[in-house]
């Protein structure tokens, strides 16, 4: 074996990438020495290889590996007879007869894999494939230019190229860049350089000492003064001496600085955007260079292409095409594919009669039992009290039996006041309902009437934090058992009194509307349906969809399998055999996912004991592991022992 140059991981035996069957239109020139070798690699069929890595201990042909191969016989070297001649062979002795035997030593077979399986995890699928450049590509004057290009399910995009650049390239290409800061520094920066300084000093010595004395003088001469000294202005003056032809070379310079660029830099070294840019001092050997591509999956993506374009270049031009017959094929398994897609259902219980009800915040005056429909507040509550009345009573499968409308006052004021002003209130509320609905409803509705809301008012004080806790216990410790005037007076004695009657009493003042219904089609009091889950059922989907995290806060609460495949394909490991431990009866299916999680979490023994029994529950599981990277080495061991642990 050739000696080989190695960029990253092992050399990998790959698909052959052929070189352009002719050098493309070449325009310009090329050196004898330059077009020589294209010329010969082109008759010899010298060729880039793009190959999948190879691995050492993969499973037999017949093990279910589903690697794709060819079998190439390296037959370089051999001497053969075209004219249809027998091959001139060695001869050996053999040593029982004693007669001489024709005998020959056959290169070793090469084994190219086309495809491979690779797994989707975590949403993301990691690819990974060589690239090869033998050595009689590789020249201390060439660049090469590859740039791989993959097609995930129609959906294409190129990925970062690759360089590689000879080593007296690269010398050109930097020498192009000192030409061209060589001319960047001949542009003129300092304006005095355009002015012949010499000649206006002399100019001025002789004719105006007295002016030409002031040349080391630092204070501020004004044109019009200076143009009185000496008879001309500054700027006549300057334009006099100024070199003007100088001056537009100049500027003609700054406006040519893109064309020198390109005149002088014919190739621009690239810094961003690249997997790798190697310089190589020459030919000594092959390059391999190991390209790892994590892709984000999508649901759906069962296939990846890979394939590779190239170019290479001399002095900055390009000499011929390389391009791509054979590509690369990624098969893309997910553990998605292992949902179980059999429907959920759910019990769910229904009665014959429902009871519904609903609160509404009506202002009334102080004292009075008249609603004031003009306040804002009234006329948006009275708007949803008819809204969730119409809804009600227009459903179909419920029929309305009565509605009760409860007013209540709060502790505030005489009881027997605050009795009379609530029964007053819910007749008040009740004449509304009757003038916007019509006759048939009369008759199912009811008034009754809560003159002082004190459980109401216990409860919003246990639950105010504003209140401190000492004040919240005295308020709360005050009955109203025997006498409610007597204990609404206690309370005004308190000190947080202000603060109960300003903002807890306004909620106590309310007007609650009670429905009963049944269900005519029902005879029994309950029934009990299965229903399809939807929730679960998303939560599959989600799987499907590789939306893991989704999927994981749908059927987490659920505790089977599914639940503990959306916790796997998340990554939550531990959860996920939390969740396996607690089925009783696995399936396949579920010793497969066991097997996992104990694969990841580095339970060897344990993780092929489960994938033992996945395997003699539905023998196709076996199969399945060449799918998963962490379960395919347990399938190359049981294979090794062509045995099966059983329970």
């Amino acid at each position: 074996m050739d000696k080989k140059r190695y960029v990253s991981g092992n050399f990998a035996r790959g698909i052959s990438v052929s070189v352009a069957a002719a050098i493309a239109s070449l325009v310009l020139p090329v050196s004898c020495g330059v077009g020589s070798k294209v010329s010969d690699i082109l008759d010899r069929d010298v060729h880039v290889e793009m190959s999948i890595p190879w691995e050492e201990d993969r499973p037999a042909a017949d093990d279910g590996w589903k690697g794709g191969c060819n079998i190439v016989a390296d037959t370089a070297g051999k001497e053969q007879n075209d004219g249809g001649d027998p091959l001139i062979m060695n001869a050996v002795r053999e040593t029982s007869t004693g007669d001489m035997v024709a005998t020959d030593v056959i290169s070793a077979s090469r084994v190219v894999a086309r495809f491979r399986n690779v797994a989707e995890r975590g949403g993301a699928v990691s690819l990974e494939f060589d690239i090869t450049v033998p050595p009689d590509m590789i020249d201390s004057r060439w660049k090469l230019k590859f740039l791989p290009k993959m097609d995930a399910m129609g959906r294409k995009s190129s990925l970062e190229p690759l360089y590689i650049t000879g080593v007296r390239y690269r010398e050109a290409q930097l020498r192009g860049y000192e030409r061209y800061q060589a001319f960047l520094a001949s542009i003129i920066t300092d304006s005095s350089a355009f002015v012949r300084t010499d000649q206006l000093e002399k100019f001025l010595m002789r004719y105006y000492p007295g002016i030409y004395a002031m040349k080391t003088d630092s204070s501020f001469v004004s044109d019009p003064e200076a143009e009185n000294l000496f008879g001309v202005s500054q700027r006549e003056a300057l334009e006099h001496y100024t070199r003007h032809a100088l001056v537009q070379r100049n500027e003609n310079r700054k406006k040519s600085r893109e064309t020198m660029f390109r005149k002088y830099v014919k190739d621009p070294i690239v810094s961003e955007g690249l997997r790798l840019d190697t310089v190589l001092a020459g030919a000594d050997g092959a390059l391999c260079y190991r390209y790892v591509q994590n892709v984000r999956s999508f649901p759906g993506l069962r296939k990846i292409t890979v394939s590779l374009d190239g170019e290479v270049y001399a002095d900055g031009r390009k000499l011929l095409a390389l391009h791509h017959p054979d590509s690369l094929v990624f098969y893309v398994s997910s553990l998605s594919s292992l949902v179980d897609d059999t429907p959920k259902y759910k019990t769910v219980v229904r009665y014959r009669r429902i009871y519904d009800n609903t609160s509404a915040f009506i202002d009334f005056s102080q004292g009075s039992a008249e609603i004031d429909t003009l306040l804002e507040g009234n006329v948006s509550e009275l708007r949803r009290i008819r809204k969730c009345i119409e809804d009600i009573s227009s459903k179909a499968e419920y029929v309305l039996d009565s509605m009760t409308v409860t007013a209540s006052c709060s502790p505030e004021g005489d009881y027997g006041f605050n009795s009379r002003l609530a029964g007053a209130r819910a007749l008040s509320v009740l004449d509304f309902v009757r003038t916007e609905f019509p006759d048939s409803l009369h008759q199912r509705l009811r008034t009754a009437s809560v003159p002082e809301n004190w459980d109401r008012m216990k409860l919003l004080v246990r639950n105010d934090s504003t209140l401190s806790p000492v004040i919240r216990g005295k308020i709360m410790s005050v009955s109203p058992a025997c006498d409610k005037d007597s204990a609404e007076t206690v309370l005004s004695t308190l000190p947080g009194y202000i603060y109960l009657r300003e903002k807890i009493y306004p909620r106590l003042r309310s007007v609650n509307f009670e429905f009963w219904l049944h269900r005519p089609d029902m005879a029994k009091d309950t029934v009990h349906t299965a229903e399809l889950d939807t929730a679960y059922m998303s939560g599959v989907e989600a799987i499907r969809n590789l939306d893991y995290r989704k999927a994981v806060s749908l059927l987490r609460q659920y505790s089977d399998y599914n639940s503990a495949l959306a916790c796997l394909s998340a990554g939550y490991e531990e959860t996920a055999l939390s969740i396996l431990a607690g089925i009783r009866q696995k399936s396949a299916k579920a010793n497969y996912l066991a097997a996992l999680v104990m694969a990841r979490l580095d339970m060897k023994a344990e993780a092929m004991e489960y994938y033992s029994r996945s395997v003699i529950q539905d023998p196709s599981m076996k199969f399945r592991a060449n799918l998963d990277p962490e379960l395919s080495p347990l399938l190359r061991k049981l294979n090794e022992e062509e045995t099966y642990i059983t329970d």
